[in-house]
């Protein structure tokens, strides 16, 4: 399922716009200010921000600097209700895939959305013979696909989308459980466990590595020794 997080500050308008995407079918997160986007960017993976550009403040468009440095992945529409050439020009050139006015059409704000996610960079992450694909949900290790479907390959997708980073079980739960609130932290025992028998051990590999105390950390290509 498809992540959007919502940069607006006005709550009601953040609101509408998380109703309609979730009613679209997408997940939804809102962020008020920069400090919340920062947090939900460092545990989430999103595949589309919409950032809105409010005229009394100059300087929104420069957080997609940040959002690309984290995420290049993560394209990017600027909502406004500015109506000058220029502001449009700026947005772009400071890395928005796209520049939607205000008031907004939903129709084609969800059209504008379809099409980006439909033709924005992949997500597809490739490490030496291991190949992820989230959007098909399908692993290839040396040209075999692997049997590894719903929230383990969640996880093991988050992960190695954090290469290298330790991520505890909490950032998980908040990044790929919808109430995290709802479910115990072992739920993740279970998620490890289950990659580690379907993928690590027939494969001879090992993909994910526990830094104890603290999480779980991606760490293919790491051979068993």
């Amino acid at each position: 399922m498809m992540r959007i997080l919502i940069m607006e500050e006005e709550v009601e308008v953040g609101k509408a716009l998380s109703d309609t995407l979730i009613a679209e079918g997408y997940q939804a997160d809102i962020a008020e200010n920069m400090g919340d986007a920062k947090y939900y960017l460092d545990i989430r993976n999103y595949d589309l921000v919409l950032l809105a550009w409010p005229q009394q403040v100059a300087n929104s468009v420069d957080f997609i600097a940040t959002i690309k440095t984290n995420a290049h992945k993560t394209s990017v529409i600027v909502i406004s209700e500015r109506d000058d050439k220029e502001s449009e020009i700026h947005a772009l050139r400071s890395g928005a895939d796209d520049f939607i006015r205000k008031p907004l059409d939903n129709d084609i704000l969800l059209i504008r959305i379809e099409a980006k996610l439909r033709f924005g960079v992949s997500n597809i992450i490739e490490i030496e013979d291991l190949i992820i694909n989230p959007e098909e949900e399908k692993i290839i290790y040396q040209g075999d696909e692997i049997e590894l479907k719903g929230k383990p390959f969640e996880v093991l997708t988050h992960l190695a989308m954090h290469k290298d980073q330790i991520v505890s079980k909490e950032q998980l739960l908040d990044a790929i459980w919808e109430e995290p609130e709802l479910v115990t932290p072992n739920v993740i025992e279970v998620a490890i466990n289950q990659i580690r028998q379907k993928m690590d051990k027939p494969l001879d590999i090992t993909t994910i590595e526990t830094v104890r105390r603290r999480g779980y950390r991606f760490c293919f290509p790491k051979k068993i020794s």
